[in-house]
Protein backbone atom coordinates (compact mmCIF):
# COMPACT_ATOMS: atom_id res chain seq x y z
CA UNK A 1 0.00 0.00 0.00
CA UNK A 2 1.25 3.49 -0.88
CA UNK A 3 -0.20 6.57 0.80
CA UNK A 4 0.34 10.20 -0.20
CA UNK A 5 0.12 12.56 2.78
CA UNK A 6 -0.93 16.03 1.57
CA UNK A 7 -2.58 18.14 4.27
CA UNK A 8 -2.83 21.90 4.54
CA UNK A 9 -1.94 23.52 7.86
CA UNK A 10 -4.25 23.37 10.85
CA UNK A 11 -4.25 27.12 11.35
CA UNK A 12 -3.51 28.18 14.89
CA UNK A 13 -1.98 24.84 15.84
CA UNK A 14 0.30 23.03 13.37
CA UNK A 15 1.95 23.79 10.05
CA UNK A 16 1.20 21.56 7.07
CA UNK A 17 4.48 19.67 7.44
CA UNK A 18 3.79 19.11 11.15
CA UNK A 19 0.32 17.78 10.34
CA UNK A 20 1.81 15.50 7.68
CA UNK A 21 4.38 14.13 10.11
CA UNK A 22 1.65 13.37 12.65
CA UNK A 23 -0.40 11.57 10.00
CA UNK A 24 2.63 9.56 8.93
CA UNK A 25 3.29 8.56 12.55
CA UNK A 26 -0.27 7.24 12.81
CA UNK A 27 0.14 5.20 9.63
CA UNK A 28 3.46 3.75 10.82
CA UNK A 29 1.80 2.79 14.11
CA UNK A 30 -0.47 0.54 12.07
CA UNK A 31 2.14 -0.90 9.73
CA UNK A 32 5.73 0.39 9.26
CA UNK A 33 5.80 -1.28 5.84
CA UNK A 34 3.15 1.03 4.39
CA UNK A 35 4.91 3.31 1.90
CA UNK A 36 4.29 6.99 2.60
CA UNK A 37 5.15 10.14 0.66
CA UNK A 38 4.82 13.50 2.44
CA UNK A 39 3.73 16.34 0.16
CA UNK A 40 2.22 19.12 2.30
CA UNK A 41 0.06 21.59 0.38
CA UNK A 42 -1.48 25.05 0.70
CA UNK A 43 -3.94 27.19 -1.23
CA UNK A 44 -1.86 30.33 -1.69
CA UNK A 45 -2.37 31.71 1.80
CA UNK A 46 -0.21 31.44 4.88
CA UNK A 47 1.90 28.29 4.91
CA UNK A 48 2.36 28.16 1.14
CA UNK A 49 6.08 28.87 1.41
CA UNK A 50 6.72 26.09 3.92
CA UNK A 51 4.67 23.57 1.97
CA UNK A 52 6.50 24.26 -1.28
CA UNK A 53 9.97 24.23 0.24
CA UNK A 54 9.30 21.00 2.13
CA UNK A 55 7.73 19.22 -0.83
CA UNK A 56 10.35 20.21 -3.43
CA UNK A 57 13.45 19.98 -1.25
CA UNK A 58 13.95 23.70 -1.68
CA UNK A 59 15.83 26.15 0.48
CA UNK A 60 15.04 29.21 2.56
CA UNK A 61 16.58 32.64 2.28
CA UNK A 62 16.03 35.68 4.47
CA UNK A 63 16.12 39.44 4.18
CA UNK A 64 15.73 42.36 6.55
CA UNK A 65 12.60 44.25 5.51
CA UNK A 66 9.99 46.61 6.95
CA UNK A 67 6.86 45.04 8.40
CA UNK A 68 3.40 46.56 7.73
CA UNK A 69 3.90 49.36 10.25
CA UNK A 70 7.53 50.12 9.42
CA UNK A 71 9.48 48.03 11.92
CA UNK A 72 12.55 46.19 10.67
CA UNK A 73 12.13 42.42 10.75
CA UNK A 74 13.82 39.41 9.19
CA UNK A 75 11.50 37.78 6.66
CA UNK A 76 11.96 34.47 4.88
CA UNK A 77 11.41 33.65 1.25
CA UNK A 78 12.42 30.53 -0.62
CA UNK A 79 13.66 28.83 -3.75
CA UNK A 80 12.10 25.62 -5.03
CA UNK A 81 14.12 22.49 -5.61
CA UNK A 82 14.50 23.50 -9.26
CA UNK A 83 16.87 26.26 -8.02
CA UNK A 84 15.06 28.60 -10.38
CA UNK A 85 11.66 29.48 -8.96
CA UNK A 86 11.58 32.02 -6.14
CA UNK A 87 8.61 31.79 -3.76
CA UNK A 88 7.53 34.89 -1.87
CA UNK A 89 4.70 34.67 0.63
CA UNK A 90 3.65 38.27 1.14
CA UNK A 91 2.39 37.50 4.65
CA UNK A 92 5.99 36.96 5.78
CA UNK A 93 6.70 40.66 5.26
CA UNK A 94 3.28 42.31 5.11
CA UNK A 95 0.99 39.89 6.92
CA UNK A 96 -1.66 40.48 9.52
CA UNK A 97 -0.13 37.82 11.79
CA UNK A 98 2.84 40.16 12.29
CA UNK A 99 0.63 42.60 14.19
CA UNK A 100 -1.17 42.58 17.50
CA UNK A 101 -4.80 43.71 17.34
CA UNK A 102 -3.82 47.04 18.90
CA UNK A 103 -1.21 47.58 16.16
CA UNK A 104 -3.54 47.25 13.18
CA UNK A 105 -3.46 50.50 11.22
CA UNK A 106 -5.07 50.19 7.77
CA UNK A 107 -4.34 53.84 6.95
CA UNK A 108 -0.57 53.39 7.24
CA UNK A 109 -0.09 49.63 6.86
CA UNK A 110 2.19 49.14 3.86
CA UNK A 111 3.19 46.31 1.54
CA UNK A 112 6.65 47.88 1.16
CA UNK A 113 8.35 44.88 2.78
CA UNK A 114 7.03 42.53 0.12
CA UNK A 115 8.60 44.74 -2.52
CA UNK A 116 11.87 44.56 -0.60
CA UNK A 117 11.74 40.75 -0.74
CA UNK A 118 11.21 40.85 -4.51
CA UNK A 119 14.13 43.26 -4.91
CA UNK A 120 16.38 41.04 -2.78
CA UNK A 121 15.51 38.04 -4.96
CA UNK A 122 16.21 40.06 -8.11
CA UNK A 123 19.59 40.95 -6.66
CA UNK A 124 20.33 37.23 -6.32
CA UNK A 125 19.54 36.68 -9.97
CA UNK A 126 16.04 35.19 -9.78
CA UNK A 127 13.58 36.06 -12.54
CA UNK A 128 10.84 33.46 -12.04
CA UNK A 129 8.55 34.31 -9.15
CA UNK A 130 5.63 32.69 -7.42
CA UNK A 131 3.87 35.23 -5.18
CA UNK A 132 1.43 33.91 -2.56
CA UNK A 133 -0.81 36.80 -1.53
CA UNK A 134 -2.99 35.61 1.33
CA UNK A 135 -3.08 36.94 4.89
CA UNK A 136 -2.21 40.60 4.30
CA UNK A 137 -2.40 43.37 6.89
CA UNK A 138 -2.62 46.00 4.17
CA UNK A 139 -5.24 47.88 2.19
CA UNK A 140 -2.80 49.99 0.18
CA UNK A 141 -3.54 48.71 -3.37
CA UNK A 142 -0.03 47.24 -3.38
CA UNK A 143 1.55 50.67 -3.80
CA UNK A 144 3.97 50.03 -0.95
CA UNK A 145 5.36 47.04 -2.82
CA UNK A 146 5.57 49.09 -6.02
CA UNK A 147 7.38 51.95 -4.27
CA UNK A 148 10.03 49.53 -3.01
CA UNK A 149 10.57 48.50 -6.64
CA UNK A 150 11.00 52.07 -7.87
CA UNK A 151 7.52 53.18 -8.92
CA UNK A 152 6.87 56.86 -8.24
CA UNK A 153 3.41 58.20 -7.48
CA UNK A 154 3.17 61.96 -7.90
CA UNK A 155 0.91 64.81 -6.91
CA UNK A 156 -0.11 67.67 -9.19
CA UNK A 157 3.02 69.67 -8.34
CA UNK A 158 5.25 66.73 -9.25
CA UNK A 159 6.21 65.85 -5.69
CA UNK A 160 5.83 62.32 -4.37
CA UNK A 161 2.72 61.21 -2.51
CA UNK A 162 2.81 61.05 1.26
CA UNK A 163 2.73 57.60 2.79
CA UNK A 164 -0.68 56.25 3.71
CA UNK A 165 -3.81 55.20 1.88
CA UNK A 166 -5.30 58.71 2.12
CA UNK A 167 -2.42 60.00 0.03
CA UNK A 168 -3.81 58.12 -2.97
CA UNK A 169 -6.50 60.80 -3.29
CA UNK A 170 -3.74 63.26 -4.28
CA UNK A 171 -2.44 60.99 -7.03
CA UNK A 172 -2.23 62.68 -10.43
CA UNK A 173 0.39 60.65 -12.29
CA UNK A 174 2.36 57.43 -12.05
CA UNK A 175 6.00 57.45 -13.14
CA UNK A 176 7.31 54.02 -14.16
CA UNK A 177 10.65 55.40 -15.35
CA UNK A 178 12.44 54.38 -12.15
CA UNK A 179 10.79 50.96 -11.88
CA UNK A 180 13.47 48.29 -11.52
CA UNK A 181 14.37 47.41 -15.14
CA UNK A 182 15.02 43.77 -14.20
CA UNK A 183 11.27 43.35 -13.72
CA UNK A 184 10.73 43.46 -17.48
CA UNK A 185 12.51 40.11 -17.76
CA UNK A 186 10.79 38.55 -14.75
CA UNK A 187 7.77 36.26 -14.66
CA UNK A 188 5.23 36.60 -11.84
CA UNK A 189 2.74 33.85 -11.07
CA UNK A 190 0.18 34.94 -8.49
CA UNK A 191 -1.05 32.22 -6.14
CA UNK A 192 -4.44 33.34 -4.91
CA UNK A 193 -7.65 31.74 -3.66
CA UNK A 194 -10.01 34.74 -3.98
CA UNK A 195 -11.48 36.48 -7.04
CA UNK A 196 -12.61 39.74 -5.46
CA UNK A 197 -12.40 42.94 -7.53
CA UNK A 198 -10.49 45.96 -6.28
CA UNK A 199 -13.47 48.10 -5.26
CA UNK A 200 -17.17 47.85 -4.56
CA UNK A 201 -19.32 45.60 -2.38
CA UNK A 202 -17.01 42.61 -2.95
CA UNK A 203 -13.85 44.69 -3.16
CA UNK A 204 -10.70 44.65 -1.06
CA UNK A 205 -11.97 47.12 1.54
CA UNK A 206 -15.55 45.95 1.97
CA UNK A 207 -14.71 42.26 2.19
CA UNK A 208 -11.36 42.20 3.97
CA UNK A 209 -10.87 45.68 5.43
CA UNK A 210 -12.68 45.08 8.74
CA UNK A 211 -10.31 42.27 9.77
CA UNK A 212 -7.40 44.67 9.13
CA UNK A 213 -8.85 47.42 11.30
CA UNK A 214 -11.08 49.36 8.91
CA UNK A 215 -14.14 50.56 10.81
CA UNK A 216 -17.59 50.26 9.25
CA UNK A 217 -17.91 54.03 8.76
CA UNK A 218 -14.48 54.13 7.05
CA UNK A 219 -15.15 51.54 4.34
CA UNK A 220 -16.56 53.99 1.79
CA UNK A 221 -13.64 56.37 2.33
CA UNK A 222 -10.94 53.71 1.95
CA UNK A 223 -12.76 52.37 -1.09
CA UNK A 224 -12.72 55.84 -2.65
CA UNK A 225 -8.94 56.00 -2.17
CA UNK A 226 -8.48 52.72 -4.03
CA UNK A 227 -10.94 53.83 -6.70
CA UNK A 228 -8.95 56.99 -7.38
CA UNK A 229 -5.78 54.94 -7.75
CA UNK A 230 -7.60 52.61 -10.17
CA UNK A 231 -8.93 55.60 -12.10
CA UNK A 232 -5.40 56.94 -12.65
CA UNK A 233 -4.10 53.51 -13.66
CA UNK A 234 -6.90 53.16 -16.22
CA UNK A 235 -6.43 56.68 -17.55
CA UNK A 236 -2.65 56.37 -17.90
CA UNK A 237 -2.16 52.70 -18.81
CA UNK A 238 -5.57 51.61 -20.11
CA UNK A 239 -5.75 48.81 -17.51
CA UNK A 240 -9.02 48.63 -15.63
CA UNK A 241 -8.53 47.25 -12.13
CA UNK A 242 -11.85 48.36 -10.63
CA UNK A 243 -13.71 45.11 -11.37
CA UNK A 244 -10.79 42.86 -12.36
CA UNK A 245 -11.22 39.46 -10.70
CA UNK A 246 -8.54 38.99 -8.07
CA UNK A 247 -7.38 42.62 -8.11
CA UNK A 248 -8.75 43.03 -4.58
CA UNK A 249 -6.65 40.20 -3.15
CA UNK A 250 -4.20 41.19 -0.39
CA UNK A 251 -5.62 44.69 -0.05
CA UNK A 252 -5.24 45.35 -3.77
CA UNK A 253 -1.79 43.83 -4.25
CA UNK A 254 -3.34 41.49 -6.80
CA UNK A 255 -4.17 44.48 -8.98
CA UNK A 256 -0.70 45.99 -8.58
CA UNK A 257 0.95 42.75 -9.69
CA UNK A 258 -1.32 42.57 -12.73
CA UNK A 259 -0.92 46.19 -13.80
CA UNK A 260 2.78 46.77 -13.22
CA UNK A 261 4.52 43.38 -13.00
CA UNK A 262 2.52 41.60 -15.70
CA UNK A 263 1.43 38.95 -13.21
CA UNK A 264 -0.94 36.10 -14.00
CA UNK A 265 -3.46 34.67 -11.56
CA UNK A 266 -3.67 30.98 -10.77
CA UNK A 267 -5.59 29.10 -8.08
CA UNK A 268 -3.15 28.68 -5.23
CA UNK A 269 -3.76 24.98 -4.79
CA UNK A 270 -3.27 24.31 -8.52
CA UNK A 271 0.13 26.00 -8.43
CA UNK A 272 1.15 24.00 -5.37
CA UNK A 273 -0.07 20.70 -6.84
CA UNK A 274 2.02 21.30 -9.95
CA UNK A 275 5.08 22.39 -7.99
CA UNK A 276 5.10 19.35 -5.69
CA UNK A 277 4.27 16.99 -8.60
CA UNK A 278 1.33 15.52 -6.71
CA UNK A 279 -0.24 14.00 -9.83
CA UNK A 280 2.94 12.08 -10.64
CA UNK A 281 3.16 10.66 -7.11
CA UNK A 282 -0.51 9.69 -7.18
CA UNK A 283 -0.04 7.42 -10.19
CA UNK A 284 1.11 4.54 -7.99
CA UNK A 285 -0.82 5.39 -4.82
CA UNK A 286 -3.92 3.76 -3.43
CA UNK A 287 -4.76 6.46 -0.91
CA UNK A 288 -4.14 10.11 -0.22
CA UNK A 289 -4.88 11.72 3.12
CA UNK A 290 -5.44 15.45 3.37
CA UNK A 291 -7.02 17.90 5.81
CA UNK A 292 -7.17 21.40 7.27
CA UNK A 293 -8.10 23.08 10.52
CA UNK A 294 -11.79 23.30 9.71
CA UNK A 295 -13.67 21.81 6.79
CA UNK A 296 -17.13 22.88 5.68
CA UNK A 297 -18.87 23.82 2.44
CA UNK A 298 -16.25 26.53 1.87
CA UNK A 299 -13.72 23.73 1.42
CA UNK A 300 -15.46 22.98 -1.87
CA UNK A 301 -14.67 26.47 -3.20
CA UNK A 302 -10.99 26.14 -4.08
CA UNK A 303 -9.47 25.14 -0.76
CA UNK A 304 -6.43 22.87 -0.67
CA UNK A 305 -8.16 19.58 0.29
CA UNK A 306 -10.54 19.86 -2.66
CA UNK A 307 -7.64 20.29 -5.08
CA UNK A 308 -6.02 17.18 -3.62
CA UNK A 309 -9.27 15.22 -3.92
CA UNK A 310 -9.73 16.19 -7.57
CA UNK A 311 -6.17 15.13 -8.42
CA UNK A 312 -6.68 11.84 -6.59
CA UNK A 313 -9.88 11.11 -8.46
CA UNK A 314 -8.08 11.43 -11.79
CA UNK A 315 -5.54 8.88 -10.54
CA UNK A 316 -8.23 6.53 -9.17
CA UNK A 317 -6.86 6.94 -5.66
CA UNK A 318 -9.14 7.18 -2.63
CA UNK A 319 -9.07 10.40 -0.63
CA UNK A 320 -9.33 10.62 3.14
CA UNK A 321 -10.20 13.99 4.68
CA UNK A 322 -9.06 14.38 8.28
CA UNK A 323 -9.61 17.90 9.60
CA UNK A 324 -9.66 19.46 13.03
CA UNK A 325 -13.37 20.28 12.99
CA UNK A 326 -16.11 19.31 10.52
CA UNK A 327 -19.73 20.37 10.83
CA UNK A 328 -21.95 17.31 10.70
CA UNK A 329 -24.37 19.16 8.44
CA UNK A 330 -21.62 19.61 5.84
CA UNK A 331 -20.42 16.01 5.79
CA UNK A 332 -22.83 14.84 3.05
CA UNK A 333 -21.55 17.54 0.67
CA UNK A 334 -17.94 16.68 1.49
CA UNK A 335 -18.56 12.98 0.93
CA UNK A 336 -19.29 13.76 -2.71
CA UNK A 337 -15.54 14.40 -3.09
CA UNK A 338 -13.85 12.42 -0.29
CA UNK A 339 -13.98 8.68 0.34
CA UNK A 340 -13.98 9.15 4.10
CA UNK A 341 -14.52 12.31 6.14
CA UNK A 342 -13.31 12.45 9.75
CA UNK A 343 -12.56 15.17 12.29
CA UNK A 344 -10.39 15.24 15.38
CA UNK A 345 -13.26 16.64 17.40
CA UNK A 346 -15.74 13.84 18.02
CA UNK A 347 -17.37 11.99 20.89
CA UNK A 348 -13.98 11.13 22.34
CA UNK A 349 -12.06 14.38 21.74
CA UNK A 350 -13.09 17.93 22.62
CA UNK A 351 -12.07 21.10 20.81
CA UNK A 352 -9.86 22.02 23.76
CA UNK A 353 -8.07 18.66 23.69
CA UNK A 354 -7.54 18.90 19.93
CA UNK A 355 -6.09 22.40 20.30
CA UNK A 356 -3.84 21.49 23.22
CA UNK A 357 -2.44 18.27 21.74
CA UNK A 358 -3.04 18.44 17.98
CA UNK A 359 -0.10 16.20 17.01
CA UNK A 360 -1.20 13.40 19.33
CA UNK A 361 -4.84 13.69 18.26
CA UNK A 362 -3.96 13.59 14.54
CA UNK A 363 -1.66 10.62 15.06
CA UNK A 364 -4.28 8.65 16.98
CA UNK A 365 -7.13 9.44 14.59
CA UNK A 366 -4.99 8.56 11.56
CA UNK A 367 -4.06 5.28 13.22
CA UNK A 368 -7.73 4.40 13.75
CA UNK A 369 -8.59 5.27 10.15
CA UNK A 370 -5.81 3.13 8.71
CA UNK A 371 -6.47 0.24 11.07
CA UNK A 372 -9.85 0.09 9.39
CA UNK A 373 -8.39 0.30 5.87
CA UNK A 374 -5.65 -2.26 6.55
CA UNK A 375 -8.35 -4.59 7.82
CA UNK A 376 -10.28 -3.98 4.60
CA UNK A 377 -7.16 -4.72 2.54
CA UNK A 378 -6.53 -7.94 4.45
CA UNK A 379 -10.12 -9.06 3.98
Amino acid sequence: MKVIISPDSYKGTLSAIEVANAMRAGIVDVDPLIETVILPVADGGEGTLESLIASTDGQYMSQHVLDPIGREIEARYGVLGDNETCVIEMAKASGIMLLQDSEKNPELASSYGTGQLIKAALDKGFRKFMIAIGGSATNDAGVGMLKALGLQLKKEDGTLLADGVSGLLDLVSIDIGQLDPRLSKAQFIIACDVDNPLIGERGATAMFGPQKGVKAHQIAYFDSCLKHFADIVEKQFDIRLHDYKGAGAAGGMGGALIAFLNGSFHAGIDIVIDAVQLKKHLESAGFVITGEGKSDRQTLHGKAPLGVAKAAKLANAQTILLSGVIDENDKPALLDYFTIVESLVDGNTTVQQAMEKPYDCIRLKTKRIFEYYVQMEDD
